[in-house]
């Protein structure tokens, strides 16, 4: 006797192929004609609508941000409002414990390091999308605040942005 490796029932020796039983066989192979056939539905559809609004809101967002007032060349004609994004990272308590350690030893702390670069990352998107809403293509005075809150065996990275939506002129080609 064999048994299937999927279902675990027992089927007779010949029964057994690639080391699942004939239904389940059968239904990998439904599951993967299924497959193909939205994979083929796909492509004859075309980009996916989902995928190629956030690119061109991905493009529109690269706009200005500057942690100045002012620049050369920066053709400010109206400033919006002031904009704020935040973001509060959790750090595990694995993370806590190796953090102790290397805080023991000394050293640069690589699991801070990697969680304040991605709050960064996370607070000046945001701040772009919001500039983008409100119709400004740079932000200037853009203002960093990082800070730590804990205490009650929490440890959490908070992180806040701050800038001014402004209009730049347009470009003169």
């Amino acid at each position: 006797m064999a048994i299937c490796k999927q279902c675990g029932k027992s089927s007779g020796f010949f029964d057994v192929s690639g080391g699942r039983c004939f239904e389940c066989r059968t239904t990998l192979e439904k599951d993967s004609t299924a497959s193909r056939e939205r994979l083929l539905q796909a492509i004859r559809l075309g980009p996916d609508p989902v995928l190629v609004e956030k690119q061109n809101l991905d493009s529109a967002l690269a706009s200005i941000v500057l942690t100045t007032e002012s620049a050369h060349d920066l053709p400010i004609i109206e400033r919006l409002e002031i904009i704020t994004a935040e973001c509060v990272l959790g750090m595990n308590i694995f993370n806590d414990i190796g953090s102790a350690l290397r805080d023991l030893v000394g050293g640069r702390n690589e699991t801070y390091q990697v969680k304040l670069r991605e709050a960064r990352k996370t607070v000046l998107g945001e701040l772009k999308r919001e500039a983008h809403q409100l119709g400004a293509n740079a932000v200037v005075g853009v203002d960093l605040d990082y800070s730590e809150i804990s205490g009650g065996g929490k440890s959490m990275l908070f992180l806040v942005a701050s800038g001014t939506a402004v209009r730049l002129a347009e470009p003169i080609v």
